[in-house]
């Protein structure tokens, strides 16, 4: 871009600036120097269409036929010897192959052995960006963090995910602090953030304890828990600041501050707060101080060790979800036998429930193992495969646009060997916005 103001001044400028000057005096630019500007000038359209994505991948029009097409919406439709045509990046039409003709012009892929599912979501992710710019233990809270600048796309890890079948994520800081800041949630694949890009902020990442307590020289559960409330407290005074003068209430227009401003989504519960919380006094705290008081939309993202037992009090606070991992049994000193963590959260009656790798604590692309393994110790394996596209979705309000097949959604796909909670199955083939990302046949990643 400097060469390109450069140019720009050269046009309006008798004594023609080019990049060198000697004892403050401009150098008249040589044939070799002129010569390299007009190549440039030649070629800045051509560079400025590539940076714009104009050369990008293009949705296509592809028309699966397989044997079965698991829809995940809600009516939990299966659909046998299925059709889904996608076009423009969206999913178009579906049903029985004997009603669902296909127009010319569609690539047509025809597996009848093979099983079409929505793109998986994981909710708890901290691999789908740069690492090492994932986290900051600058203050016990960080409310002006965020993960959008950490986003990588094409990352190894993206292209590993997107082989397992996995479309969608929410990259969120670490839980070193008990506010590391805003994460994002983005699809796997993408030319730039923008191409990847489904919400930022997406959620506000809190954490109570654990990792927090290893903070600097360590600190106590009720200092973090006195912390993390008054900078919620803050938060949302400024909030309501705001809102008593959109609705005249007030004449006094409140200062834009833009340290907080992101937490009025969260005020008014059109966003998530993701709480890396797991034994049973953390989220009976997590649900009381959180849910309860602030009442913001919560998702509890371990749930583990002894945190079932609290699923009462989860299930009458009626609007939180849970999702587990990437621990998947517990054993119970009481009653000395093993729990699946899973389990005991669903046969407690909690149904907004999901399951997460705590990537890269367990590999992304393991997800449905994760899952596989919570049905081993006792959950449901339909319910698990719910739990991590419709349920996760939902989980994440993101529900408008993935997590199940259903027309006018985001053409994310998965083709599946058979059910994905089944690890002898394979994922043959993703799509991601309407785009073929990952073709086994191309090129099998595992």
């Amino acid at each position: 871009m400097t060469c390109w103001f450069a140019c720009r001044a050269a046009e309006n400028d008798p004594r023609t600036p080019v990049s060198h000057a000697r004892n403050g005096q401009y150098r008249e630019a040589g044939p070799q120097a002129r010569h390299v500007r007009g190549l440039f000038r030649l070629l800045l359209p051509i560079l400025m269409l590539v940076a714009t994505g104009a050369f990008a991948n293009e949705p296509q029009k592809l028309a699966f036929r397989v044997g079965k097409v698991v829809t995940m919406d809600a009516q939990d439709r299966v659909i046998n010897n299925g059709v889904v045509l996608i076009a423009d990046g969206k999913i178009q039409q579906i049903g029985p192959a004997g009603e669902v003709a296909i127009p010319d012009g569609y690539q047509v892929i025809d597996r009848p052995d093979h099983w079409l599912l929505p793109g998986i979501v994981e909710a708890h992710n901290h691999a789908a960006g740069a690492m090492r710019d994932l986290h900051d233990y600058v203050y016990l809270t960080n409310p002006g963090l965020r993960t959008l600048e950490a986003l990588e796309p094409e990352s190894e890890n993206n292209k590993r995910s997107r082989a397992a079948g996995i479309t969608a994520a929410l990259n969120i800081p670490g839980s070193g602090n008990n506010m590391s800041g805003f994460g994002t949630i983005t699809k796997l694949a993408g030319e730039s953030v923008d191409d990847m890009l489904i919400r930022s902020p997406g959620c506000l990442k809190l954490s109570q304890a654990g990792n927090p307590e290893r903070y600097w020289y360590g600190v106590s559960r009720t200092f973090m828990y006195y912390n993390l409330r008054q900078t919620m407290e803050k938060a949302l005074a400024y909030h309501q600041a705001w809102e008593r003068f959109e609705k005249g209430e007030t004449q006094e227009k409140p200062a834009f501050d833009l340290f907080w401003d992101d937490f009025r989504p969260v005020f008014r519960r059109e966003m998530i707060s993701l709480v890396h919380t797991q034994m049973y006094q953390v989220v009976m705290t997590t649900v009381d101080m959180l849910a309860k008081k602030l009442k913001i939309r919560v998702l509890l993202g371990h749930s583990t060790f002894d945190a079932y037992k609290t699923v009462p009090m989860v299930v009458e606070q009626g609007d939180i979800h849970a999702t587990t991992g990437p621990r998947q049994l517990y054993f119970d000193r009481q009653q000395g036998r093993i729990m699946g963590i899973a389990s005991r959260w669903w046969h407690g009656g909690l149904r907004t429930l999901g399951i997460n790798t705590d990537s890269p604590v367990i590999p992304q692309e393991e997800l449905t193992y994760q899952a596989a393994m919570a049905c081993y110790y006792g959950w449901k394996p339909y319910e698990a495969l719910r739990g991590i596209t419709r349920i996760s979705a939902e989980s994440l309000m993101i529900e408008h646009r993935v997590g199940s097949i259903e027309n006018g959604k985001d053409a994310d796909l998965g083709l599946w060997t058979g059910d994905p909670i089944d690890p002898r199955s394979a994922c043959e083939l993703t799509v991601i916005n309407g785009r073929i990302v990952y073709d086994a046949q191309e090129k099998r990643e595992f």
